[in-house]
């Protein structure tokens, strides 16, 4: 495919290193453009009904919702967090973990469920419209990535535009576009991953700059029009 490509897209400079390095002859073709992001938040859900809808007790006045949204299979290792998430919730009983998303593997989803069901604090929700799933995002408190590989998050970047933390695992797909402590955080193991997430909760200051910054670049580095133009000068060339 990339011999007969006129040219190949790739999100980060990294990346086209990558490619170059394994095939050499796309030296010429391959442009780098970062992922736009446009997000929508839809403006009818109800927090409360999705909370409720989610096992989420209603006598909490002020839950601390960590939204993991992935499709459910290996790469976004949903599991490994929950053990951990659930001791922290033994202990502070306002912390939730919820995790949002299509059951792309059936078979791994069953094993993610029956997990589920046997940890407390940690909650399973089907899939959602984008809107709606927006408009969670931009209710809760943190956005979770867990997984083991990325190219570059669109959910990281979604969370990033709606000014909503992140909390992610320090791999090197989500380090590129996250810099731990100025937009975001990045945790290595699970234990990591509780300690920043407290430091986000007793810290309002520190989590109020992450999301400036954050916003500030995507706004920069990922607009939707920018990566549009993009790609329309690259068809361009083509004629």
């Amino acid at each position: 495919v990339l011999l007969e490509a006129r040219f190949a897209v790739v999100f980060t400079d990294k990346m086209k290193i990558t490619v170059e390095t394994y095939w050499p002859f796309t030296k010429n073709k391959i442009h780098v453009q970062p992922q736009g992001i446009i997000t929508r938040p839809s403006t009818t859900l109800k927090w409360k009904t999705f909370l409720e809808s989610s096992g989420i007790e209603q006598e909490e006045d002020n839950p601390y919702v960590f939204l993991l949204v992935c499709g459910l299979r290996h790469v976004k290792d949903p599991l490994y967090l929950m053990d951990a998430f659930s001791e922290w919730h033994q202990k502070e009983k306002s912390v939730h973990l919820v995790i949002i998303g299509p059951a792309v593997d059936p078979f791994f989803t069953k094993e993610v469920a029956a997990k589920v069901e046997q940890e407390t604090g940690v909650h399973l929700v089907l899939e959602k419209p984008q809107k709606d799933l927006h408009a969670v995002m931009k209710k809760c408190f943190a956005v979770v990535n867990s997984s083991i590989s990325e190219g570059m998050s669109a959910t990281i970047l979604e969370a990033m535009d709606l000014e909503v933390p992140v909390l992610a695992r320090n791999i090197p797909g989500n380090a590129a576009i996250v810099k731990h402590g100025e937009t975001g955080l990045l945790y290595s193991d699970p234990q990591e991953f509780v300690k920043l997430s407290k430091r986000l909760m007793c810290c309002p200051d520190f989590k109020k700059g992450i999301v400036s910054n954050a916003r500030e670049y995507v706004k920069k580095h990922h607009s939707a029009e920018s990566e549009r133009m993009a790609y329309q000068r690259l068809i361009l060339s083509l004629q």
